[in-house]
């Protein structure tokens, strides 16, 4: 059974940087692209980046470039999205999901049904 758990989320003030954890279970790591998404009250789920575990591509929204950075530890079987600069406008709940990488290359990964497992989320809350 694949299973995907966050951690890392919390509150800090704009400017501040948090760490957010992905850690995976019940699949190949390797096999799958991870993306990592947001949700803020009333809001669509909006995708922040994705990687592809076999090479490490990564993608990002406009929103995050230059702020947000994802990487992946294969080993640990554990995804990661460092967040630095950041803004009350990236307060929301965080989610991860994963989906088999050959899936995701016929897919655009901004659009949350292109993934099939969900992490249960954390909560990100930026204060100004």
């Amino acid at each position: 059974e694949v299973q995907l758990v966050e951690s890392g989320g919390g509150l800090v003030q704009a400017e501040e940087s948090l760490r957010l954890s992905c850690a995976g279970s019940g699949f190949t790591f390797g096999d799958y692209a991870i993306g990592w998404f947001r949700q803020a009250p009333g809001k669509e789920r909006e995708g922040v980046s994705s990687i592809y575990n076999s090479d490490g591509s990564t993608y990002y929204a406009d929103s995050v470039k230059g702020r947000f950075t994802m990487s992946s530890d294969n080993a640990k079987n554990t995804v990661y999205l460092q967040m630095n600069s950041l803004k009350p406008e990236d307060t929301a709940v965080y989610y991860c999901a994963a989906v088999r990488s050959w899936a995701l290359q016929l897919r655009l990964w901004v659009w949350a049904s292109s993934w099939d497992y969900w992490g249960q989320g954390t909560q990100v809350t930026v204060s100004s």
